[in-house]
């Protein structure tokens, strides 16, 4: 089968082929797409102000180093202040080490400031001695993870006097968030996820998500065409979680019916954004134990480290 010619510029040979939208693009009309595509993305839905202190949460995976190598570009071209990166470091041996490796020499590479944070100096103990202390039929690996994580970042930033936390999840995790979501009953956390505008609900620290309406698969794509170094490792604790058997069974439905990931996720959309307009109950408070703004009496954080303590004595 012949080589096809790009779509865009009708000179470059294809090297990649969007199959929902039937395009074959050469490697610079690709590239420039997805950079393009992340520029429309933050202005369709008003994530960025030109004075905004942007912080990319960088794991050291292909979608974080990507969206802060986009950011630095597009932020260099409008004159804006260079993103920070901020990376937690979970304490898991034989793992974490090898991404905080890559992302301090990525950063270095590109004159890019980056914060390091540790759960052991911030709860006195890594994900290998959590999973250790927890009581296995209480909690998963990714729940608690995903609430040492979420506190980690925002004192990461505040540590960096940003005020923009921007993270690299994209159309696959959206999708499969609203699933998690949906299957759990959890209307409220289905509206937190539309991409737009909205004041910060608990704190003064704004979310924004740049790469929201990219497939994973073109993610991936880019960072190879970049040469972007990344941790291709997964984590070894993350087939505890359900994301897993909802992202295959997403995948297998577009490989069969390219494009239905985009008629779900404009379906998402409209869902979160009217729920998100829902009047709750809910209002911040300051947890009674360590201080932080919370939507409780004792925040999720406060708890997890509770039940973690209470299990391993």
């Amino acid at each position: 089968m012949s080589q096809k010619l790009c779509v865009k510029c009708r000179t470059g040979m294809g090297v990649f082929n969007r199959q929902y939208s039937g395009e074959t693009l050469c490697k610079r009309c690709f590239l420039s797409s997805i950079e393009e595509k992340t520029q429309k993305t933050i202005n369709k839905f008003s994530m960025l102000r030109h004075e905004d202190r942007v912080a990319v949460a960088v794991s050291g995976g292909k979608d974080s180093l990507s969206l802060l190598y986009v950011l630095t570009q597009l932020f260099e071209r409008s004159h804006r202040a260079p993103p920070i990166a901020i990376t937690v470091d979970e304490g898991i041996r034989n793992y974490r080490d090898e991404s905080l490796a890559i992302v301090k020499e990525f950063c270095a590479n590109l004159n890019i400031e980056n914060k390091v944070i540790s759960y052991k100096e911030l709860y006195g103990r890594g994900m290998d001695e959590a999973m250790l202390e927890r009581p296995s039929s209480k909690m998963s690996s990714c729940s608690i993870c995903g609430t040492f994580r979420r506190r980690a970042i925002d004192l990461a930033a505040e540590c960096v006097n940003a005020n923009v936390i921007a993270t690299a999840h994209n159309l696959d995790d959206q999708l499969q968030t609203f699933m998690i979501n949906m299957m759990a009953g959890d209307i409220q956390r289905i509206g937190w996820t539309y991409p737009g505008p909205s004041t910060p609900r608990y704190h003064n620290l704004k979310k924004i998500k740049p790469f929201c309406e990219i497939y994973e698969r073109e993610i991936v794509f880019y960072a190879l065409q970049r040469n972007i170094p990344f941790q291709t490792e997964d984590c070894p604790y993350m087939d505890e979680s359900i994301r897993t058997q909802i992202r295959e069974f997403i995948n297998t439905l577009e490989t069969r019916r390219p494009g239905i990931k985009y008629n779900l996720y404009n379906s998402v959309l409209k869902i979160s954004k009217n729920l998100r307009n829902i009047p709750t109950d809910i209002s911040p408070q300051r947890c009674q134990e360590c201080g932080h703004v919370s939507t409780s009496r004792i925040c999720s954080v406060c708890k997890t480290t509770s039940i973690l303590q209470k299990d391993h004595l």
